[in-house]
């Protein structure tokens, strides 16, 4: 199901560039990108201690389109570039194999220009994802289908000769499948890179389009009511797949241009759960599950939207105020991104997650009145 988050992010690109633009005046300069990177996995959880075996090596190639203001979100945000992207990882373990990844991501630049932040969400093929019989050892990858998300923070020179740049950094690419099969203990690789760049319009670039005077922008209090729903399983291997849906309102406070605030609360309706709730009872009374435990859970969150024209980034941090049977602890976040169809009608893609544990995969429209 994650699979579809790409999409999204993709499909939500070709809005962006197709806001508020005189297609038949703007200028399109592209960029190209490669990379070479070395680094580490990182050991944010135990289980996966046997898998760090070597330092991973890879490389990146990377397709930018340049925006220069010819729509309005890109003169809030310093005229980002937006792209595509491909990753080639060994890991130098003999149970993680070689991934492939392909991404959407974004650009955003600092420091005169000569350094960017970048943020990409796509998929990743496994080249040797768990089986019981033949690769029960690798515990990192239960599906040969992955989500998988990289940031990059990069030192990037352009035009140094021609159009030929050079640019190096530092870059952390994950690996997971958002729980939606067992087992899902993932990967982060943190890893250092260099690599050349070119401009192929380097020599007819365009003016940036000045932002001009900022003005201020405010909407007032609405209420939203979202349905979220999904598939995921527990962490014991071979449980199985469950539903799971969610009922979410709450009031937002759009303050600017770029953010909105928001406050409300979560019902949960988690199926695994009242299978797992029946497991540990009957099979592990060390653990003084009884069996008669509610499976439903109630969350109060608060959150932020960071828009661009009709997208936004979800970022919400929520607490557990009934909480009858122990999983994971009671703080919960959610991220992923959002698609205003109208002023009232959206949908969005977001990762349920306990910190880096993921619960699942969250498809969710909703109403705003």
């Amino acid at each position: 199901m994650k699979r579809f988050l790409p999409v999204f992010l993709i499909l939500s690109f070709f809005n962006l560039t197709a806001q508020e633009t005189d297609f038949t005046k703007e200028k399109k300069p592209v960029s190209l990108d490669a990379s070479f990177f070395y680094g580490s996995i990182l050991e944010h959880n135990p289980d996966i201690n046997h898998l760090i075996t070597g330092h991973p090596t890879g490389f990146l190639l990377s397709y930018n389109r340049k925006t220069y203001g010819f729509n309005e979100w890109e003169r809030r945000y310093n005229y980002p570039d937006w792209g595509f992207s491909m990753a080639y990882q060994n890991l130098h373990n003999e149970y993680l194999g070689e991934n492939i990844s392909f991404y959407g991501h974004f650009n955003f630049y600092f420091l005169n220009r000569n350094a960017y932040f970048r943020i990409g969400q796509g998929f990743a093929v496994a080249g040797s994802p768990y089986d019981a019989e033949t690769n029960y050892q690798n515990n990192a990858y239960g599906t040969k289908l992955l989500s998988s998300t990289y940031i990059a923070l990069q030192y990037n020179k352009q035009n140094l000769y021609g159009g030929f740049g050079l640019n190096a950094g530092f870059t952390i690419i994950h690996y997971s499948n958002a729980n939606l099969r067992a087992p899902n203990n993932s990967t982060n690789t943190f890893a250092f890179n260099v690599g050349a760049n070119y401009n192929l319009n380097y020599k007819e670039m365009p003016d940036f389009i000045p932002e001009g005077e900022r003005t201020k922008y405010t909407e007032p209090i609405h209420y939203n009511l979202v349905l979220r729903g999904g598939v995921n399983e527990s962490d014991i291997v071979g449980q199985g797949r469950f539903p799971f849906f969610v009922v979410s309102a709450f009031a937002d406070k759009r303050i600017n241009h770029k953010s909105t605030l928001l406050a409300g609360t979560d019902v949960f309706l988690a199926y695994f759960f009242k299978e797992l709730i029946k497991l540990q009872a009957a099979s592990f009374p060390e653990l003084g599950v009884s069996g008669d435990e509610d499976w439903k859970r109630v969350g109060l969150f608060i959150g932020h939207e960071l828009r661009f024209n009709e997208i936004a980034f979800v970022s919400h941090l929520g607490y557990y105020i009934y909480y009858p049977y122990e999983f994971e602890n009671r703080f919960y976040n959610r991220l992923g991104l959002k698609r205003y169809l109208t002023d009232a009608i959206f949908a969005s893609v977001t990762v349920k997650a306990h910190g880096a544990k993921a619960e699942g995969v969250e498809f969710s429209v909703g109403y705003r009145f």
